[in-house]
């Protein structure tokens, strides 16, 4: 095994089949771990960079197996012991170490259908930057697939830079453009974000941006108008793509010991504003 091959990441999902994540059909990769908390995330299993114990709650019955052979009891460790004894197997353990070698050859098993449907790999997330190297390491395995990464571009801009450099596409995320509103319902500020999509605006990579549609939070005129101002000037831009937001967003929170306590009303259909971005002959499309 080469050096590039023992590269290790931590991937909690492998979406053999994957049709919104990029052009054509896909191989989606999702690694886990992620520096912002989105308060509409519905991903919860793919915040935190460690294995963690995932429950069907409407499978289990409270029989106590698991507690019987956990060594730690007060804090889950993701070791796994829980999964194989519980009756009704609805114990999982989400976030898998694999190696660049191990991920690239599962991959690779389905290229000849990515290829012949004009997709390749997406690598998402969580955030993908937060392993680049991983993520670089499984592309050069790669070469002749066409790859993508899917981010919220929240990383140093020399890792950002060069991750985005092994790609033949990106997909980042635009969610807010207001700093203050961007600070509240994601738990960072979007400076760092703005400075990476300025580098990817001035270099030569196809890009596409996403905004999720979040009712009561950016789905606004104003906050379209800003999105389409940033990228007004972008000429490798292929579309905007604008994302309703999932109302089964906080299904899955309990199922990691998590509470989905969203302070916007998440039962209102997000507003759509497209004419901010057609104005400005930018293609848009609502997902």
């Amino acid at each position: 095994m080469t050096e590039i091959e023992k590269i290790t990441g931590l991937v909690f999902d492998i979406e053999e089949f994957a049709v919104y994540d990029g052009p054509g059909i896909r191989c989606a990769v999702f690694v886990k771990g992620c520096p912002l908390r989105c308060m509409w995330c519905h991903n919860p299993e793919g915040l935190v960079p460690h294995p963690q114990r995932v429950v069907s709650l409407s499978l289990c019955t409270h029989c106590g197996a698991c507690k019987k052979v956990c060594p730690s009891p007060d804090k889950c460790i993701g070791c796994g012991r829980c999964v194989s004894v519980c009756p009704n197997g609805c114990i999982r353990i989400a976030g898998k170490h694999m190696t660049a070698g191990e991920t690239a050859a599962r991959i690779r098993k389905n290229a000849a259908v990515l290829k012949m449907n004009g997709g390749g790999v997406t690598f998402s997330g969580g955030e993908v930057l937060l392993q680049s190297d991983f993520i670089i390491a499984v592309r050069k395995l790669l070469p002749d697939l066409h790859a993508l990464i899917e981010t919220s571009g929240y990383a140093p801009s020399d890792v950002f830079r060069r991750t985005c450099e092994a790609m033949d596409m990106v997909i980042m995320d635009i969610k807010i453009v207001d700093p203050a509103l961007h600070k509240r319902y994601t738990g960072v500020e979007n400076k760092l974000i703005l400075d990476n999509l300025a580098i990817l605006k001035g270099s030569d990579m196809p890009f596409r941006i996403r905004v999720p549609l979040i009712p009561g939070v950016n789905d606004t005129p104003e906050n379209m108008e800003s999105t389409a101002a940033l990228l007004a000037d972008a000429d490798k831009l292929e579309k905007v793509e604008l994302l309703r937001y999932n109302k089964a967003a906080g299904a899955k929170y309990p199922s990691v010991g998590m509470r989905y306590e969203p302070d916007f009303p998440e039962q209102q259909e997000p507003r759509v504003f497209t004419k901010p971005f057609e104005k400005r002959g930018i293609e848009v499309s609502i997902l």
